[in-house]
């Protein structure tokens, strides 16, 4: 089999999920760690977003790792899939996946650029990555540039002082669901990974990293950081889907969080840019949550409707009891 290309960064959670995916998949590929010196191999890319996916028989550029794992599937429909085969968990491991991609990324982004410690790691090593030959001046002016930027960023990804409640204590929920089954159960959705475990990995690996989330994991969810390290190179697991009826409490409970936070979250954001409006606040866990809209989001509620819609009526029931009766009327 002809070798794939994968460009993408250390840093990010979404390079470090293809890679994953990769690995599980068994797929041949080079992995390029991108830097100023090699920026020509994205020229014409837009939006230059990382990681990128080179296909080998065309040299063509690919993005958007949802779509990636997708069109992998497609082009390798017999090689150890990530999508179970149930129709209904095959949906529920996109939800999760989805709101690993959309909102667990607000913990990962909010621990990187909300603490001096983390601040001051995360801007060196992306400065290192990026410019491995800089000079020590050069990797400073970088990592403050950078820096700079990131943190103002912040309100526009809805990671805000008054946010910041909510969304560490979903960091410590999710913790807590992994490391009470991940010993026992392997995987959310069977004895092998799913796209959902990658969707979640990209973001938790990160996480595992940088320093105050890292100490957090540590205290609270070590067994989850050994499932994080575990699931970087699983091309040597094999394994099953769990039967409808069989998933683990740490599967219903991811469920059941993305019917509480995530999809009442997608559901405030699509009304918002519906009505023109540029923010929009919406109650989770009993907390006001605010932010500015975000029309890409639209799509990734649009994508989950489109999807719940196409289930039959048995799976849909599946769902629907799963995600709670919040989640589900977003769906319909």
């Amino acid at each position: 089999m002809d070798r794939y290309t994968l460009i993408g960064g250390n840093a990010s959670p979404y390079s470090l999920k293809m890679r994953a995916h990769m690995h599980y998949r068994r797929l041949p590929y080079n992995w390029i760690l991108r830097t100023e010196e090699n920026d020509h191999m994205l020229e014409g890319l837009r939006p230059v977003l990382v990681p990128v996916l080179k296909l080998p028989e065309d040299g063509s550029l690919h993005l958007d790792s949802t779509r990636l794992i997708y069109m992998l599937e497609d082009r390798h429909p017999d090689s150890r899939s990530v999508i179970p085969n149930n129709p209904a968990h095959a949906f529920l491991a996109h939800l999760v996946e989805d709101m690993g991609d959309e909102w667990v990324t607000k913990m990962m982004f909010h621990y990187r650029w909300a603490y001096d410690a983390d601040i001051h790691y995360a801007s060196r090593w992306i400065a290192d990555d990026r410019s491995p030959g800089a000079t020590e001046e050069q990797r400073e002016k970088f990592a403050k540039f950078f820096t700079h930027r990131q943190v103002g960023r912040m309100p526009l990804v809805g990671c805000t002082p008054e946010n910041a409640p909510i969304i560490e204590a979903g960091y410590h929920h999710i913790l807590a669901l992994l490391h009470a089954d991940v010993g026992t159960y392997k995987y959310l959705f069977g004895t092998r990974p799913s796209i959902a475990d990658f969707g979640l990995y990209g973001q938790l690996r990160t996480l595992s990293i940088d320093p105050t989330p890292m100490s957090i994991m540590r205290d609270e969810a070590q067994r989850a950081e050994s499932w994080l390290r575990q699931l970087d190179d699983a091309s040597g697991i094999e394994g099953d889907w769990y039967g409808v009826g069989d998933l683990p409490p740490m599967t219903k409970g991811m469920i059941a969080y993305c019917g509480e936070a995530y999809l009442p979250f997608l559901a405030a954001n699509a009304a918002a840019v519906e009505n023109g409006e540029e923010t929009f606040s919406v109650e989770l866990d009993g907390k006001p949550y605010s932010q500015g809209v975000f029309k890409y989001q639209v799509k990734c509620l649009d994508e989950l409707k489109k999807r719940y819609q196409a289930l039959p009526e048995e799976a849909k029931d599946i769902v629907s009891d799963l995600i709670g009766e919040r989640g589900s009327k977003i769906l319909v």
